[in-house]
């Protein structure tokens, strides 16, 4: 018996490493944790308010583009 780590994502497995046979192989597939969707970690247009941002930023002198460009710079 090997044991080999994946992921399971839309109806497939991914293996972590290759495994190859010549003749079909049985598995059993073990769900160790939830594993939270992209799709659900995503954010949709209901997530943002024009108004609220425009009182979050009432305030704020500089640049919203040329900050936000700096933070994705230091991000890489």
């Amino acid at each position: 018996m090997l044991a080999v780590v994946g992921i399971y994502q839309n109806g497939y497995v991914k293996l972590d490493k290759e495994y190859t046979s010549n003749n079909p192989v049985k598995v059993i597939v073990t769900f160790l944790e939830e594993i939270q969707n992209q799709s659900e970690a995503s954010l949709t247009l209901s997530d943002f308010s024009f108004s609220k941002s425009q009182q979050i930023l009432a305030n704020y002198k500089g640049s919203l583009s040329d900050t936000v460009i700096e933070e994705r710079r230091k991000d890489l």
